[in-house]
């Protein structure tokens, strides 16, 4: 019997400790209106962007430079800059640029760059236009497509504002692994001479 009376009281005392600080913590959380919930809100907010775009902030902690394999001019002060053109294991290759507009006035004319795509008229403009030619190997690649038909690349670039960037990816079938040197074109740039990496 002494011991089932024990465990009564020992419970007891718990369950009243419990209550006691629920009770305290509850009047000093809520007397000043203030709740301690903001100090992860403040943690989250303040740790920095992950992502490593060319378009990254300034003050961002990045110190490595973007990568430029390169450089075309196209019409109206347009600027296509290549950064990467890397293999993947899936068997197909990726290029990842971005387009500037150092004109004076928007750039509106990006039809032309989805070629002969006709899938993504509900999505606006494409670079589907894109090719890549192994001229060793006397042949080109067009940009993939997905099983619904859409091209594997950047789309709704409906125009570029003056000094504004644009992000750009194409993805391509994979020429054979002894073929590095490859011509990018995308229409109305200049053809650029580019080795894939990986």
């Amino acid at each position: 019997m002494s011991i089932r009376h024990t465990v009564k009281v020992r419970g007891g005392a718990t369950m009243a400790v419990a209550a006691v600080l629920a009770l305290t913590l509850a009047g000093c959380g809520g007397a000043d209106g203030k709740s301690d919930s903001k100090e992860p809100a403040k943690t989250s907010a303040a740790q920095p962007s992950s992502g490593s775009s060319p378009s990254a902030p300034e003050g961002g902690n990045s110190t490595a430079p973007v990568q430029v394999l390169a450089t075309v001019n196209g019409e109206s002060g347009i600027v296509l800059t290549i950064n990467s053109v890397a293999r993947e294991a899936g068997g197909f290759v990726t290029v990842n640029g971005q387009i500037k507009n150092t004109g004076n006035q928007q750039f509106v004319k990006t039809g032309a760059w989805r070629g002969g795509e006709r899938e993504l008229s509900g999505s606006g403009e494409s670079v589907a236009g894109a090719t890549l030619v192994d001229k060793a190997g006397k042949k080109r690649y067009y940009v993939l497509r997905d099983t619904d038909g859409r091209c594997l690349c950047t789309t709704g670039v409906a125009g570029i504002d003056v000094g504004a960037t644009v992000p750009f990816f194409a993805q391509f079938p994979a020429p054979p692994p002894a073929t590095t040197d490859v011509d990018f074109t995308l229409p109305t740039f200049a053809t650029a001479a580019v080795k894939i990496s990986g």
